[in-house]
This record gives structure tokens, sequence and C-alpha cells, in this order.
């Protein structure tokens, strides 16, 4: 039986998640509501459901409740509790932060509802992202005592800086614009000899953090890509960086769906090598696992074949971890920037999504059995909507937001102006 793509049932989840109290597990959240509601809107949006579900009294008060977490000196809060308000001295101002993934998520999300951005406070928000710029390059997370970028050194705010630079300055920045260098060269030194990108040098590649960066660098015209896009390779010297890059992603593929897959694994290998600590010797089968290719496939420890399980291939963030609805998304989207979704095998990938992760109340789960939740729902949608999913609208894997959005955002009056200037 084909595999089934629930619409009307993730609309519903969705909209429930919008109109309705979240679930108990969410409280701890609070202070990240606007992160919340861009995964929210961001379904919803690539659902196509959000002019047919949503009244325009209900979209200019979402968009009021968007303001109203603006920061007066620039930038945006996670939600409006933190609003000192006419309390806010010099003294205790560092309580009431704007910070800069909930600006990039208020900036999307108003992007989402269609909102021509007029009342962003814009002058003001680009001169504090260059305040967080760190010396090496990359960004902090809000500004603390004294003025002193906090936190920092993320390429998941790198990230998060770029796509706001974007979204109020352009392609081409503004007068006061960042380093974009120093961030470009952060970027190159934290790609790792695999291929994929740590979250800075000498760390481990991970695809969450890979995708950051390829993201962060197609949107500022740095990116080394393929043939396909007609570009010229401005960072690397060579595309072998590109090659590794993409041979890391597609190996991210991987039909372990559960932990038990790898505890089996970690079981098997540690009795053998208990047998061998015990003076066991290994035959030269054994030690070579040598197989002639008519040899049915097995798990190596004499299982009946996997032909079935290879049905569903998940993407995982790291090597030798199980399959994550997300990195549908962080692994694919990358693989979608690069015009490389091709390389991965997407029916399994797809089976993977609508047979184990797709929940019968709507959303997706981020592992096998799991209950959905808003974050794992939305990139699971993402990740769908990279591989072409008829039922979902075209996005633009680099911002990810709907191609809708993305054009009615690049179409303002205002932003327009600038291109021409």
């Amino acid at each position: 039986m084909a595999s089934e793509f629930n619409k009307s049932t993730h609309i519903r989840y969705f909209l429930r998640c919008l109109k309705t109290f979240l679930p108990t597990a969410y409280t701890s959240n609070d202070s990240q509501r606007m992160t919340l509601a861009f995964f929210v809107l961001c379904g919803i949006d690539l659902l196509g459901a959000l002019d047919t579900n949503i009244t325009a009294d209900e979209r200019a008060g979402y968009v009021d409740w968007i303001y109203g977490c603006q920061h007066p000196h620039g930038g945006f809060r996670g939600f409006t509790g933190a609003n000192l308000g006419e309390e806010r001295t010099m003294d205790n101002e560092y309580w009431d932060p704007a910070n800069i993934a909930a600006t990039y998520f208020a900036l999307a999300s108003l992007a989402i509802l269609g909102d021509d951005l007029t009342r962003v406070n814009r002058a003001p928000c680009l001169r504090w992202l260059k305040r967080l710029q760190l010396s090496d390059g990359t960004f902090g997370e809000a500004l603390g005592p004294g003025g002193e970028a906090d936190g920092g050194r993320d390429m998941r705010f790198c990230y998060c800086a770029v796509i706001i630079r974007w979204i109020l300055a352009g392609e081409t920045g503004d007068e006061e614009d960042i380093d974009v260098d120093g961030l470009v060269r952060f970027i190159e030194a934290s790609q790792t000899y695999e291929g994929g990108f740590a979250n800075g040098p000498f760390h481990e590649a991970h695809a969450g953090w890979t995708y950051c960066a390829i993201a962060a660098l197609s949107k500022l015209g740095k990116l080394p890509v393929p043939v396909k896009r007609r570009r010229p390779v401005q960072l690397w010297p060579s595309h072998e960086s590109v090659e590794r890059m993409l041979g890391w992603l597609v190996n991210l593929q991987t039909s372990l769906l559960q932990e038990e897959d790898l505890s089996m694994s970690d079981t098997t290998q540690a009795v053998a090598q208990l047998d061998i600590d015990n003076g066991a010797q290994l035959t030269p089968v054994e030690a070579t696992q040598v197989m002639s290719p008519d040899d049915p496939l097995t798990d190596g420890v004499g299982a009946e074949p996997l032909y079935d399980e290879l049905q569903w291939a998940g993407l995982t963030g790291r090597c030798n971890k199980v399959a994550d609805t997300c990195y549908t998304f962080w692994a694919g989207g990358s693989l979608s920037i690069l015009d490389s979704i091709h390389l991965l095998d997407q029916q399994a990938l797809r089976r993977y999504l609508l047979e184990k992760t797709q929940h019968r109340i709507g959303g997706f789960g981020k592992l096998p059995g799991d209950a959905p939740d808003i974050m794992h729902s939305c990139l699971g949608l993402a990740g769908l909507a990279g591989m072409g999913e008829p039922d979902l609208m075209p996005y633009d894997p680099s911002s990810c937001l709907s191609i809708k959005a993305k054009q009615r955002l690049e179409s303002l009056p205002w932003r327009q102006c600038r291109q021409t200037d």
C-alpha cells in the first residue's frame, strides 16, 4: 500500500497548537513562545492552509503580538513576559534583552503572515545585530551588562544573523553591515575532515550545524556550488570539499530507526570483545567477514535478511546515530540548497516519515512511536516539501520559508527600493 500523507490531519494538529492551549510539556518553554509560534505558522503555511483557516482579525492579532515583543533598542524578545516597560533602567535592562534567535523567528513569522515589516525598527535592529558580532566573526545571543555580547560562537546564531540581515537589508547588506568576511572565515574553519560542518573549528560535524553553515553561505552568496547553479566558487579553492560535504550528508541516511538497533550492535560487539579477552581466536572468515555478492544481506550476526528494513531509511545528525525526523530537514535541506536532494533514497525517506513518525492525530514525532511535537512536525513537513511532496507548498530551504512567503517578502516596496539604490 502506498504511503499516505494525511494533510487534513496535519492541518487540524497545527490549528490546535495555534488556537488552543498547548500540552503541559510545553510549560517550561514559555519564554520561547516566539520559537513555537514560528514552527506552528510555518507548518500551516507549508500546508497551504494559512489563508483558509485564519481570519483577518486573527492574523492582525498575531502580528500585533509579535510587534509587542519588539525591543526598543533593536531586535525581538522571546515572549512578552520579559518586557520591563517603563520600569526598565540602566541597572536592570540586561534582564529584558532581545535575542538573536527570537529576532529571526519574529521576522520570519511576520513574513509568513504577510506583514509589510514597516513597523520593524530596521536601523536599530541592524545596529544591534552588528554589536552582537564577536571578534572571531561569530555572534552572541544577546547583549548583557555593559552592552557586551553574551553567549555565542554557535553556528546557529551565525545562521540567524545572516537571515536577519537578508530580511532587513537584502542581499548586499547595509551601510552599517556585519563583518561578512570574518563570518565566512569562521564557517570555513569549521568544516571537518569528513566534509560536514561543526559548531566551530576542531569540533564534530553535525547535520544541524552543517545546514546552518550551508544556508548562511548561500544567503551571503559565498557558497561553492555544483555546476548546475552556474555560480562561481567563492570560498574553497576546489570542489573537493564540496564532494566531501555531499558524501558526508548522503551517508547520514540510515535504516537504524530505534535505539535498540544500536544497543544490539553494541552488545554484540561487547560479547565478541569479551570472548577475545578470554582467549578466543577468530577464524579468518570471522575476522574479515568476507562475503560473496550472492550471499544474503544480514546484520552480521546471523539474523534474517534485512531487505524489509531497507524500505525505511531516515536521516541522522551524526554518524552511528538513529534516524530522527528533524534531520530530514537539517540534512535534506542542506542537500536541497546544493541541488543534490536526488542523491538520497527519497522513496525510503518518505516511507520513514509517513509510516514511522507521522502520527495518527497529526504532526510528526521525533522517533517512531513518539508523540508529535511542534518542532519535529514542522521540520518533517519541510523535509517532505524539499522532496516535492505534492500536497505541500514549494519552499526555500535556506530560509525555511515557503516560496510564496519568500516572494512576498522580496516584493515589499521598501525592500525593492533598497535593491535599486
